[in-house]
């Protein structure tokens, strides 16, 4: 039986991891307006670059050209975006991850350390039904050891595939940069 002192302990303990996902959660909220405070700022800055060059044109041809070299930096601050968007995503997801584990796990713990107390004081006759029990909380820890792992795979996959289609946008980018230099 749980005594009022464990009780207290348990939802001091939820209150703390609660505010710690919070605390995590704004950080990836802080980093990802501080990133997009940066891209504005730096876009507002190339717009108005961009504008004294388009007026100081002479004639079509070199407002094309001027719009052809403009392309291409622009593809690329896209793909950079959307790495460090990524990255923000990814740091957070896994300090999220990493703080739910530490709980699960501590819960566990706490978990088996209570059934392991009751077993103690389980009348006499009463093993099946405590080998049962033991037996239910190894499986469902084993489950949920399941869904973590399928989940890391499942981050590690998603991951891998993002790093090779921003690769490809990349080399894509580049490759049409030399093609207009040569050109």
């Amino acid at each position: 039986m749980l005594t009022a002192e464990q009780l207290v302990a348990a939802h001091k303990a939820n209150i703390e991891t609660l505010f710690g996902l919070t605390n995590k959660a704004f950080e990836g909220v802080e980093k990802l307006v501080e990133l997009n405070l940066q891209v504005a700022k730096a876009t507002l800055g190339e717009a108005a670059e961009n504008v004294k060059a388009t007026l100081s044109v002479k004639d079509a041809q070199e407002l094309l050209a001027l719009q052809a070299g403009l392309l291409q930096p622009a593809a690329e601050k896209a793909a950079a975006y959307s790495r460090h968007l990524y990255d923000i995503a990814a740091a957070t997801n896994a300090d999220l991850s990493k703080l739910v584990e530490v709980q699960t796990t501590d819960a566990q713990s706490k978990f088996m350390s209570a059934v392991d107390d009751a077993v103690k004081n389980a009348p006499a006759g009463t093993e099946n039904a405590v080998a049962l029990v033991k037996s239910a909380v190894a499986a469902a820890n084993n489950a949920f050891e399941g869904v973590q792992k399928a989940s890391k795979q499942a981050a590690s996959v998603a991951e891998s595939s993002f790093m090779a289609i921003a690769a490809t946008a990349e080399k894509a980018a580049q490759t049409t940069t030399k093609a207009r230099r040569a050109a």
